[in-house]
This record gives C-alpha cells, structure tokens and sequence, in this order.
C-alpha cells in the first residue's frame, strides 16, 4: 500500500469517529450502515425465497411429466412402438412410454368440470418420472387395461366431490350417431385413487386411465397421441428431443417440459427482476443516508479539512478520504448483511416458526402451498448482484460530499473557526 493511500485510510478512520462533545455522527454512521445492512439482507432473502420457488416447482414438474414429447404432426402416430423403439436408442435418451390425451367432461353428481384424459402404460410411464409416488393408493399399477379405472387431481376430485371408491362418468368429444342425432360417447370410471403432486394446474386437470382404455373410449384403435421422452440431462430437453426427431426423419411436433410451462417459470422471473429492482432501490434509499451524514461530516471538519489543505493535502486525496468513508460505512453494512442474510435463509424455516409462534399466527400455510417448509436457494449471482449494488451506490453516495469537501478554501474556513 502506497504512502498516500495509507495516509488516506487514517485520514477516513479518523473522521469517522466522533470528537468528545459530538456523538450524533458516530450514530448517524451507524445508522446507515445498519440501513444497508438491511437492505441486503431483505434483499438476499427474499431472492433465495424466489430461488427456492422456482427450484421446488421445477422440481414438482419433472416429477409428474415427461421430459419431452414427441406427436405426429398432422395426428395420432401410427407406428408408434417402432418409434419408441428407435427413439430410446438416441444418445441422452433414457426412456420412453405412448401416450393418449383428449379433453372430455367429466360429471359425478350434479358436479361437472372438463378435464384432460391420460392414457397410459404403467410399466412404461413409471419410467418417466415419480408420479406413483403422488399416488395415494394403489400406484400406477391399479390401472389395468380393461378395468375402466381412473386415477384423478385431487383438486378435482374435490371440485367434484368423489372419493376414492365411487364412479365419475366421462363424456367424450367423440359422438355417436344415432336417429336422435349425436350423442357423446359416455363410460363410467372408477376412481381407484388421488394424484396430489403440489401443482394445482395438474391436480385440477388431471385424469389418468389405462391407455388401452382411453383408446376404447376415444376411438383411437392402436394409435397414440404421441411418446413421452425422458433424458438424462432434463435442462437441455429441448435440444435433445430435437435431435431425436431429427434422427426419426422429421415429420414430428415436438415440445419439452420448459415449453409446456412457460407460463410458471416466465412469472417467477418476471416476479424476481421486479423485486430485484424494489430492493436494489431500498439500498439506494440506504446510500442516500450515507450522502447526509457525509455532508454532516465535511461542515464538522472543515476546520480540519482547511489545516489537511494548508499542509498539503491534495483536492484528489481528499476526495479520496471521503471516497473511503462511504466504502467503509457500505462496506460494514454489506457485510453485516450478506453474512445475517445467508444465515436467515438457511434457517428460513426455523425463523419461521419462531416468528409464527411469537405472534401467534400462521405465516405460512403448508397445506395452502403444499409445502412442509419455506423453500430457500442462495445463488451466487444474487449474491454477487448485491454486492455490486452496494458498492457502486456507496461510492456514488461519496461524491458530492467529497466534492464539496475538495472546494474547502482553507482560508474562508478557518476564519471561522
């Protein structure tokens, strides 16, 4: 460290405390450092919360949907157990299982909802992903072809009022004619158990039937909608069902789990850069703070600052004192909070509850969002966000009262001193 550079952080340390018979600024100081540090922690918590959303969500859809599809461009696919055949022989591809899907009503009661029909393979759909696991009973295994068996969400179980154990009658879109005109094909399911996987736009949509089934129902003879991929790299699912059916030749619509819910994941985002801007404008409130008492400072010390003039000190290095004023007071601010921060949000839960039972009131309804605990994911960029916002907003915090301080005529101040 060069002279001037030291002789600059004594300087800094030296006008950050206080004299004797002024203590007002030494608090005003820590004022502001406590206000960063607010700031940031608000900051990192809140963005781990969002984190650990979109995280626990991703989650949650790769659990219950195939990684990728592919269906026939212009219909069902035909030849569908050649191309499963060939398309689990592509690199990156794990698995594949048929798939039937239609929209029908569905009616138990006086209840009525539409819903999305799912055809499929037991055997093959437990390949895919963990959906028996969000099976209340029996699994995917109760399905058995011929049964006319339905697995249902259990938010439209509920919608519907059904249990498990009592029959729902589907209507399907496909008619038949008769003298009286047409009339919707109708089948009595038995719902042989729940599917609650966390996410309300599949537990509310969601039937699933045996596939041979859901073609008896729908007419579709020995087609399928389309094959379900999974691969081993689920982020790069687009790519990858791309080259598959580039591989098959073409002639397929394909479509992967980000694409199928955009719609989540563009919400979460746009949610995130929104709070990003709230916070980092919370912080900026923080560092105008610093400005104030900056300002404070250079009308205490301008006899001070008028003396450092007369012996030589430059207009740059004074600039820099103050420049290293405001890093110290952001900095110890910044610290404080990125450290409080990463603590509070890998104890998010335990905080909680704590919070929760102080008050006593619910914060956070577990069965309201089907979480057991508050999800929390720190991610390094946030961090490195935070600190970048903190540090350049400190250092723009520092100019004009550095500025001001630098145009001290060192006669005019201390005539008044």
């Amino acid at each position: 460290m060069s002279a001037g550079i030291a002789l600059e952080w004594r300087l800094a340390a030296r006008f950050l405390r206080a004299r004797s018979d002024n203590h007002f600024l030494s608090f005003s100081t820590l004022m502001c450092a406590l206000g960063v540090a607010v700031g940031v922690l608000v900051m990192i918590v809140v963005l781990a919360v969002m984190n650990g959303f979109d995280v626990e969500l991703k989650e949650r859809i790769l659990a219950v949907t195939a990684h990728a599809t592919l269906t026939g461009l212009e219909g069902p696919l035909d030849d569908w157990k050649g191309v499963a055949a060939q398309a689990a022989r592509e690199p990156h591809v794990l698995a594949t299982a048929p798939f039937i899907e239609e929209r029908a009503l569905i009616a138990h009661g006086t209840n009525v909802g539409g819903v999305l029909v799912r055809g499929i393979l037991p055997a093959e759909e437990a390949k895919l992903g963990n959906l028996a696991a969000h099976v209340d009973r029996g699994g995917l295994a109760a399905l058995t072809a011929g049964s006319y068996g339905v697995l249902l969400g259990k938010n439209l179980a509920e919608e519907l009022h059904v249990a498990v154990g009592e029959s729902v009658v589907l209507a399907a879109p496909h008619g038949t004619a008769t003298p009286a005109g047409v009339v919707p094909r109708m089948r009595r399911l038995h719902v042989l158990g729940l599917i609650e996987s966390g996410l309300y736009e599949f537990d509310r949509n969601v039937a699933i039937v045996n596939l041979e089934d859901a073609a008896r129902i729908f007419r579709m003879g020995t087609t399928v909608t389309g094959i379900g991929l999974r691969v081993d790299a689920p982020y790069a699912a687009g790519r990858i069902v791309h080259a598959v059916a580039v591989g098959l030749g073409g002639g397929f619509f394909i479509s992967d789990w980000t694409r199928q819910h955009s719609n989540f994941f563009r919400s979460i985002a746009t949610t995130k850069s929104i709070m990003l801007v709230l916070l980092s404008c919370v912080i900026a409130v923080a560092a105008f703070n610093i400005i104030a008492t900056l300002v404070m400072l250079v009308r205490e010390k301008r006899g001070d600052i008028a003396i450092l003039r007369t012996l030589g000190l430059s207009p740059r290095s004074l600039i820099g004192v103050f420049v290293l004023q405001g890093l110290t007071i952001g900095g110890l601010g910044l610290l404080i909070g990125v450290v409080g921060g990463v603590l509070l949000a890998h104890n998010l839960t335990a905080a909680v509850h704590g919070v929760e039972a102080v008050l006593g009131t619910s914060l956070f309804d577990a069965k309201l969002y089907y979480l057991e605990e508050l999800p929390s994911v720190v991610d390094r960029l946030d961090l490195a966000w935070t600190v970048a916002t903190v540090i350049v907003l400190s250092v723009l915090a520092t100019l004009y009262p550095a500025w001001r301080a630098a145009r001290t005529q060192p006669a005019e101040a201390l005539r008044h001193e």
